[in-house]
Formats: C-alpha cells, sequence, structure tokens
C-alpha cells in the first residue's frame, strides 16, 4: 500500500506537471502554511475507487480561478470570462491533476476508477469522508501571487 509521503509527493508533482504543461503557471509548495484561501472561493472535486477510495479536491479564490482559466484557454487576460467557462476550467484542472496522480500511484495501489469532476463555489469550502479517512493538505503559491488548496481524501476500500 501507499504511504502518506508518497501521495503527497505524487499530489505535488502532479500538479505541478499540470500548471506548467497545461495552464502555463507556475506553483511551489506554499512558504506560508498558515495562509488560507479567503474570500468567494471555488472547490473542483473527483471522486475515486479501487483499493484506494476517496476524493481530490483544488480550492482556489474566485480570481486565482479566472486567472487560471484564461491561461488554460490562451485568452487575453483583459477578455471577460463567463462563470461556467471558469468551473468548466477548475473542473478540467481538477480532472488533469487527478490523472497525474493515478499514472504516479497506480503500480503501489493498482488501477483507479475516477468520476467526472464537480466545482462548488462559496466561502470556507471543505471536504470530507468521515471517520477512517486520511486528509494530505498540499497548500501551494501560484506565480507568486495566489494561494490554493490541494488535498487527497482516502481510506482504504472495503472491497
Amino acid at each position: 500500500m501507499v504511504d502518506e509521503v508518497c501521495l503527497n509527493d505524487a499530489l505535488l508533482a502532479g500538479a505541478k506537471e499540470v500548471f506548467e504543461t497545461m495552464i502555463f503557471m507556475d506553483i511551489e509548495e506554499s512558504s506560508e502554511p498558515d495562509r488560507q484561501v479567503e474570500g468567494d472561493a471555488l472547490l473542483g472535486s473527483i471522486t475515486f475507487k479501487g483499493n484506494l477510495e476517496g476524493c481530490l479536491t483544488i480550492c482556489c479564490g474566485v480570481l486565482c480561478a479566472k486567472t487560471i482559466a484564461v491561461n488554460m484557454l490562451g485568452m487575453d487576460s483583459g477578455e471577460e470570462l463567463s462563470k461556467e467557462e471558469t468551473h468548466d476550467a477548475i473542473g478540467e484542472v481538477t480532472n488533469m491533476v487527478m490523472g497525474s496522480v493515478k499514472s504516479r500511484v497506480q503500480d503501489s495501489v493498482g488501477d483507479l476508477e475516477v468520476s467526472i469532476p464537480s466545482v462548488v463555489s462559496g466561502r470556507g469550502l471543505d471536504s470530507s469522508l468521515g471517520d477512517g479517512t486520511t486528509k494530505i493538505l498540499v497548500k501551494v503559491g501560484i506565480e507568486d501571487e495566489y494561494i490554493a488548496e490541494l488535498s487527497l481524501l482516502y481510506r482504504a476500500s472495503s472491497r
């Protein structure tokens, strides 16, 4: 079975790969671990099941989400984005990061079935899978301007 350190590394490496190659933005683990995503935020979530079952989430402020969407879609920063375009972009980023994490851990945990992503908006967003769940939380700085939280909640499958 894979351990927390391995999953932490897979989550950060997977996110870095996606952000650098598909969104053209640099991310680094935050040097400010107490800094929080504040105000209105978007949380992209995708579930998985197999020998591990759980959920991967990406949470960031609305301005960060819009910047990610603009970069991902190759738009000029002054162009207007609809709420749906921003939500779709965060959903797709979540999906791509999950794919990258999955490819990094499947030799250790076996194949994982992955759902379609969903995105919610609000304030103080968090996710939980209840008792017996392990949560890995990685705070990242994006382009030295934004903060985002990457989390992986999981437990051994009962199957």
